[in-house]
């Protein structure tokens, strides 16, 4: 007989695919002292065009109709940051953050695999194991165990149903988005409904074929043509499960209500999709700029919440956009982007890392930022400094990761 689905998801889940983690880090010299919380943007959001490196000249030759015009004094041109970089102006509201020094950027990082395949690549920042497609639990579900003793509550995600990330034998807090949040949510495991999520994963060839095209920058006409879906369809893919930007900040204030309530809540998690824009993308209006400025609203109401001497916001996506707009005035799926910390503790009014500009022998393949910073390095940075994990511990949760002594000053002494 063919077993039942709830068979195969019982299954799998007593063959282990959510390997146990020790649940009482406190001995192994964790020493919380403030919060972490990540906001995931699903589709690749352009980070070129919310940190825009305007002083370089080869800026506005790659983007001759979506790029944002120099600094001039308009509304409709980059805020100036320093003589390399500056703000997309929906990001306006963050311009004080930066000043008064606790908003950073690391223009290149994310993750060492190539992959271009949404799928693949938020599988492995969910799992913070690159290139491995095999079951495993949500790096967040391991660093819940890790930061608290007991089986206590220490993590929980606001707005997506069941995030990979949040995923794992630890007991986390899941929220419903809108409405559903005011009602304080429930207590429950996520592992059973990942599992379904988990056998999924195992076959990965959906998300590679989808994005098959992007890697022989091919239109995205023909890129939607070669893999049979529409454009919605795509974004629906891309956004696995997480609703637009456009609730966001509601998201956000209400996981700040949440986390205040329970001092045990160390760790947030908040989502969104409608990142992926491959057509149309806009300059200082436009799709783009509308999820931009959602998301500027959404860091401003963190700030409010989560505002402690260590707590710490970070902002990231699982790969970044080409350098070059393409045909249909949008971006395809690149390598390298930028990542955002906020916090009091935060090394900010200024950006960390190596960044050699955007002249073609310094992009990656010709054509995307490069990553020169592990994703990874960046979170044990936070995870460090926030919540006290010791590097060898840290390991436990970025199994093969390696400290980045070139991002040590993210963070302030």
């Amino acid at each position: 007989m063919k077993p039942s689905r709830r068979q195969v998801i019982l299954q799998t889940l007593s063959m282990g695919a959510f390997p146990l983690v020790g649940l009482n880090a406190i001995a192994d010299g964790a020493n919380p002292r403030g919060r972490v919380v990540l906001v995931f943007l699903r589709g690749a959001y352009d980070g070129l065009s919310m940190l825009v490196p305007y002083g370089d000249a080869h800026y506005a030759q790659l983007r001759p109709n979506i790029g944002i015009a120099k600094p001039n004094g308009t509304k409709a041109s980059v805020l100036p940051l320093d003589d390399t970089f500056g703000l997309h102006p929906a990001c306006a509201a963050l311009l004080p953050l930066w000043q008064q020094g606790i908003l950073a950027a690391i223009p290149c990082a994310g993750s060492p695999d190539r992959t271009r395949s949404h799928f693949d690549a938020q599988y492995h920042w969910e799992t913070g194991k690159p290139g491995l497609s095999s079951p495993s639990a949500g790096w967040l579900n391991v660093l819940s165990g890790l930061v608290g003793q007991g089986t206590g509550l220490h993590a929980m995600g606001v707005g997506e149903r069941s995030p990979r990330i949040l995923s794992g034998p630890s007991p986390v807090q899941l929220v419903g988005n809108g409405v559903l949040a005011t009602r304080a949510g429930t207590l429950a495991e996520v592992k059973t409904r990942e599992a379904m999520q988990q056998l999924y994963a195992a076959d990965s060839k959906l998300g590679s074929a989808m994005m098959e095209g992007a890697a022989n920058r091919m239109s995205t006409a023909a890129m939607l043509k070669s893999s049979n879906m529409t454009s919605s369809n795509e974004q629906q893919a891309a956004n696995n499960g997480a609703s637009s930007a456009q609730g966001l900040a509601l998201d956000a204030k209400h996981l700040g209500m949440l986390m205040s309530q329970n001092k045990d809540l160390r760790i947030g998690f908040l989502s969104s999709g409608g990142w992926d824009t491959h057509i149309n993308q806009g300059n200082v209006t436009g799709l783009l700029a509308n999820n931009l400025t959602s998301l500027a609203n959404t860091l401003r109401q963190l700030r409010s919440a989560f505002n402690e001497p260590d707590d710490v916001v970070l902002v990231a996506s699982e790969f970044g956009r080409t350098c070059a707009e393409n045909g249909t005035r949008g971006t395809d799926h690149g390598h390298g982007n930028v990542m955002w910390l906020m916090g009091n503790a935060v090394q900010g009014g200024q950006w960390h890392g190596r960044w050699d500009g955007l002249s073609h022998d310094k992009l990656n393949e010709g054509r995307d930022l490069p990553v020169h910073h592990d994703f990874r390095a960046v979170f044990a940075q936070a995870l460090s400094r926030s919540l006290g994990l010791p590097q060898g511990v840290i390991t436990k949760v970025f199994p093969g990761y390696r400290w980045d002594s070139a991002l040590d000053g993210l963070f302030k002494a």
